[in-house]
């Protein structure tokens, strides 16, 4: 929505301010934490305000016909500003390539995490790594390369030195006074689903969860303080079948799920019934553990459903006090036709994005 950000921000740090009991310890405790903590504290303010961030995947690195423009962004052509939250992936890192597996180069993502950060915008990160076993991508799941990954073995040791990898990514993130900049990382994403080598047929729970812990030594090996850990499996689940490859409290601080919207006028029923399927439980499961709450991946490929922000995700998500929701990318159409989840200018949906933006609880920032 246009609410400014700032306005917003402030207008949450009033309500908290009125409603504490103004010890000075405290806002002394508040004056010091860490990157993460602090980020964390963001969300849940904003989740319980009724705003969520609205996300873009790889928003500012290339859009519909475009690619590297100074200022570049589908949303903000469409909008006039920024989505809140923008979303990266540190696929290809791993062996030490200076673009991940879309073409994007490290350093400009790196740049465009820290232009997000200063326009007062939040960073999320994924990770698409390549199978250790096989050397193929994400999507080759040949080898069982989660059983391989049991420790003192070789390939345990190539993960090791990967997961370093994306770690050191991480903590060079700085602003312009040098302090480490909070991003949110959901590493394993989907893994309820088995497309990628590390989803549910490929490897025991515990195998997969002892993948998790293996990444959050390393990223804790390095000292980071500036990581918000969101576990994000896919849809139709029950509570049960959601945590079964959960983590643990401690590993994670954000509870997210992944459900996209297929087959265009004639799935509507089926998208909004999974969200109301699968967010409620989870966003109750959030506040009893102490999380925040997310729709960590969503979108229709190619909008077929021309009002699809207000018809169909605005009323899915009403109510639901969630942190954010991210749709993926815009592809350039001359290399991927029709992969793109929000409207550029002409789009038929674009005046539907407009409306969604200026009345929608969603956070978009200049």
């Amino acid at each position: 929505m246009k609410y400014g950000l700032f306005a917003l921000m402030a207008a949450l740090a009033v309500s908290s301010c009125s409603s504490s009991k103004g010890n000075k310890t405290e806002a002394a405790a508040e004056s010091v934490a860490t990157p993460r903590e602090a980020m964390i504290s963001r969300l849940d303010s904003v989740a319980r305000s009724g705003h969520y961030y609205f996300g873009h995947h790889d928003d500012t690195a290339y859009g519909h016909t475009w690619r590297y423009v100074d200022g570049g962004s589908d949303v903000k052509a469409v909008t006039g500003q920024y989505p809140g939250l923008m979303s990266w992936d540190l696929g290809m890192i791993e062996v030490d390539s200076a673009r991940n597996l879309d073409g994007v180069p490290f350093s400009f993502i790196a740049a465009e995490i820290a232009k997000q950060h200063e326009r007062g915008g939040i960073n999320a990160i994924s990770w698409h790594p390549l199978n250790p076993v096989s050397g193929g991508n994400s999507w080759d799941v040949t080898g069982t390369p989660l059983h391989s990954l049991q420790e003192g073995t070789g390939v345990s040791d190539t993960m090791k030195v990967w997961i370093d990898r994306a770690a050191a990514f991480v903590a060079s993130l700085k602003d312009s006074e040098g302090n480490p900049i909070p991003v949110i990382f959901r590493p394993w994403h989907e893994n309820s689903g088995s497309w990628f080598w590390w989803g549910r047929d490929h490897g025991t729970p515990e195998e997969y969860i002892n993948l998790w812990k293996m990444t959050r030594a390393g990223f804790d090996a390095r000292g980071i303080n500036n990581v918000v850990w969101a576990y994000s499996p896919d849809k139709d689940l029950t509570p049960e079948e959601y945590f079964s490859t959960y983590p643990g409290d401690e590993y994670v601080d954000i509870l997210g799920t992944d459900i996209y919207h297929f087959d265009g006028e004639a799935g509507v029923d089926t998208y909004v019934n999974r969200i109301k399927a699968q967010m409620p439980f989870v966003v109750e499961e959030a506040q009893k553990r102490g999380k925040v709450a997310a729709l960590t991946e969503t979108g229709l490929e190619g909008l077929g459903v021309t009002d699809w922000y207000t018809r169909v995700l605005e009323p899915a998500i009403k109510g639901l006090p969630i942190a954010y929701v991210c749709v993926w990318r815009n592809a350039i159409e001359s290399e991927k036709p029709n992969h793109f989840y929000v409207p550029y200018p002409g789009h038929p949906s674009e005046d539907d994005f407009k409306k969604f933006h200026e009345t929608s609880g969603a956070i978009f920032v200049d």
